[in-house]
């Protein structure tokens, strides 16, 4: 249906983590926490949602990818009760939800504007929703105690919002949301609203925070970095429809289509007619007179067919002279360098007029890397760099 999956490598671990065995979409007897069964949501005659099942398990850390208006949001909203679909079923723990109001479904969200409580402190925000239901003083006090030490913010207890930083803020929220113990914790766009580098320390906190509790989070995010770092596993969006369904490490090594190969990461995609040539592997002929590129097929396919391949640019390697023992080798002069510091990108133009980009350490000092601009250069590659796609 719309979860399609690349079997070819091992299953990563989730986001900056240990290392764990932590994989139940593996195991045919996982039982999913949330089941999406042929999710359809109209507005009007707009599909927003087109046919989707999905599975998410207990203790994943869910990533909902894609671009602005690919459905993403709706689906977020939908499990959170503030939309219904229009045909399909949603279960939470095998109850089907979609007749069960926001306020009495086991899902708490998490909004990116926070929506902190401005004239309470931190410590009234976070025990806001305790009192709504009922909770007993005491109990609501200890709870409190133990989300200020689990988001660290014991010092900022009695701060307003407006006197913490926007990061401590969305740990402030973090720690409302997880208060009542929810079984799914909804994040939309949770880290939009900060700096680069507090975001980046934020995604490892929140992997930390999601680990210790348990709980099974789902975030929507248009930023591949943030869904490569903190996901278990991603669905990457496209119009509605779920592109792919897989780990960090498969959506990025092994694409199921030229869109997610495109939109999860930088690419260079290079069209031709294919010709399999066993043992899972198939080459391109993509320019007239020069020799066929080879990358291991996403898929079977047949001779002749319309292809594509996909080349990461740090799998490539540049060179004054040309590689012996490789099959995949082409020829092109600098055109462009992105110097980013730690790494430069290398845009090569090729004869055809095509643009290849080459990722470089930058082992040594600028004044003494080895290409500048306007060199001729060689671009080489393993057969197994690359994948062949075919939609």
């Amino acid at each position: 249906m719309n979860q399609p999956s690349s079997p070819q490598t091992p299953a990563q671990p989730a986001g900056p983590g240990p290392a764990t065995a932590f994989h139940p979409w593996d195991d045919p007897e996982a039982v999913p926490l949330i089941r999406f069964q042929g999710v359809t949501k109209r507005f009007g005659d707009f599909t927003a949602i087109d046919d989707i099942d999905l599975d998410i398990y207990p203790r994943e850390f869910f990533a909902l990818l894609g671009p602005s208006g690919c459905g993403k949001t709706t689906l977020m909203r939908m499990l959170a009760g503030f939309e219904s679909p229009s045909l399909g079923a949603i279960t939470l723990e095998g109850r089907d939800i979609v007749r069960v109001p926001p306020h009495k479904r086991a899902v708490n969200m998490m909004f990116q504007s926070y929506a902190l409580f401005p004239h309470l402190t931190v410590e009234q925000n976070i025990a806001f929703g305790l009192k709504r239901s009922g909770m007993e003083k005491d109990a609501i006090e200890a709870r409190v105690a133990e989300m200020l030490r689990m988001v660290q913010l014991q010092k900022f207890a009695t701060r307003k919002p407006h006197q913490i930083s926007g990061g401590q803020r969305q740990r402030v929220a973090l720690a409302r949301a997880l208060a009542k113990a929810p079984k799914l914790l909804l994040l939309d766009e949770p880290l939009g609203a900060l700096d680069k580098k507090l975001r980046q320390q934020t995604q490892f906190e929140l992997v930390d925070i999601q680990e210790k509790t348990g709980t099974t989070f789902v975030i929507v995010t248009h930023d591949q970095e943030e869904a490569m770092t903190v996901a278990s596993r991603i669905a990457v969006m496209n119009e509605g429809r779920i592109a792919q369904v897989d780990t960090p490490g498969r959506i990025y090594e092994s694409p199921a289509s030229v869109y997610v190969a495109d939109f999860v990461g930088d690419v260079n995609l290079i069209e031709g007619n294919a010709r399999p040539i066993g043992q899972g592997m198939a080459e391109i002929h993509w320019r007239e007179g020069v020799p066929a590129i080879r990358g291991q097929a996403a898929e079977p396919l047949a001779e002749g067919d319309r292809a594509t391949l996909a080349i990461r640019p740090e799998k490539i390697t540049v060179s004054r002279e040309r590689p012996e023992g490789r099959n995949n080798v082409v020829q092109g002069r600098v055109h462009d360098i992105a110097y980013l510091g730690n790494i430069s990108t290398y845009h090569v133009l090729l004869p055809d007029g095509v643009i290849v980009q080459a990722l470089v350490a930058n082992s040594r000092r600028i004044a003494r890397r080895d290409f500048t601009w306007e060199d001729e250069v060689w671009l080489s590659w393993s057969d197994t760099a690359g994948v062949v796609l075919t939609r």
